[in-house]
């Protein structure tokens, strides 16, 4: 099948296009700079915000993937919006018959974050010209370059103790990246997922307070955490852009989701794509493992030219818009996201 993968440059994106060409899919990899863009499949110039570049890139597809958000904008909620509406009505007048949109878990009784109801909302839009929309809704996607995931990585790591606000103690359903990628690719061709919106999650509810001990732990560091409840959520924002390299924008909608809980309450889709998820563990073993590597090759390659002070990527833009500082990766509505969709 030919199909287009709108953020194949970022977190979820750029390990979706080569496993839908390990499956047999013609990829084409939207990205506003094709000239650079070095991953799986065929490069095509696109721009969700920009409705005339879409007919081109959408020709001759017959479903595409929608892995892009605006979460380093102060206006995301409009853009996002916008963006959607003219990616889904751009679908429906190339024939698409199936369009694969990551968003986010959370109740909808709930008094769900600006962020979570954007996520809502794009699914809507995404569908309102007629293209059947499968959506899988995930909470914490863990991954190397993942934001939330960086979040969590980078408090660990720069700070022996930490006060904490009470959302440390909501309780949220982490996933590896791996498996938010085979569900993905699964749902593509699978008839009961038309038009339905599909929970996933790892083996583990945790508190986020939990998931930061278990880091610490496994990276065999000291971790001392005091809460306090009074911590606003613009304090809390402000913190983490002192202490990691997230924008005080990205920041704050993220803070603002951890007070809703994330966790998979229709687990459906375990019948229809049954197989081993990866524990929480294994998952951050596997993130520090693919920072470790990526960060000995960039370090190799600056001995090599002789330059220095490089780091490594992993802070840069995900497909879910969401963005570290200076990143220069290909952000296709800003960056996965990853909540996720890149939480």
């Amino acid at each position: 099948m030919k199909v287009l993968v709108a953020g194949a440059s970022g977190f979820v994106g750029s390990r979706l296009c080569p496993a839908l060409v390990e499956a047999g899919h013609e990829v084409v990899a939207m990205t506003r700079h094709p000239d650079t863009y070095a991953g799986a499949g065929t490069a095509v110039r696109g721009d969700v915000h920009d409705g005339n570049t879409l007919d081109a890139a959408l020709e001759g597809c017959a479903a595409a993937y929608y892995l892009v958000h605006s979460l380093d904008a102060p206006d995301f909620e409009t853009r996002d919006a916008q963006a959607a509406g003219t990616f889904g009505r751009a679908a429906a007048a190339a024939g698409l018959g199936r369009i694969v949109y990551l968003g986010g878990l959370g109740d909808d009784s709930d008094a769900l974050s600006a962020h979570l109801r954007s996520r809502r909302q794009v699914e809507t839009l995404l569908g309102d010209a007629g293209v059947a929309v499968t959506s899988l809704r995930a909470g914490i996607i863990v991954g190397h370059g993942g934001i939330s995931w960086e979040l969590t990585r980078q408090l660990v790591e720069h700070l022996p103790a930490m006060v904490t606000p009470k959302w440390v103690r909501t309780r949220t359903q982490p996933i590896a990246v791996a498996d938010v990628v085979r569900y993905l690719v699964a749902v593509l061709e699978l008839p009961e997922a038309a038009g339905r919106a599909l929970e996933v999650g790892g083996p583990e509810v945790l508190q986020y307070v939990t998931m930061l001990r278990r880091v610490a732990a496994i990276k065999g560091r000291p971790l001392l955490i005091v809460p306090l409840p009074l911590l606003t959520p613009q304090l809390s924002s402000l913190w983490l852009s002192v202490v990691t390299d997230v924008d005080t924008t990205t920041g704050r909608a993220l803070i603002d989701s951890m007070s809703n809980e994330v966790v998979v309450r229709d687990d459906a889709i375990r019948t229809l794509v049954p197989f081993e998820l990866t524990s929480y563990d294994d998952a951050v073993r596997q993130a520090l493992r693919e920072r470790a590597e990526q960060k000995g090759a960039a370090n190799k390659g600056a001995a090599g030219t002789g330059s220095a002070g490089h780091s490594a990527p992993g802070t840069g833009s995900t497909d879910m818009g969401l963005t570290g500082k200076g990143s220069t990766d290909d952000p296709p509505a800003s960056p996965s996201s990853g909540p996720t969709n890149d939480r």
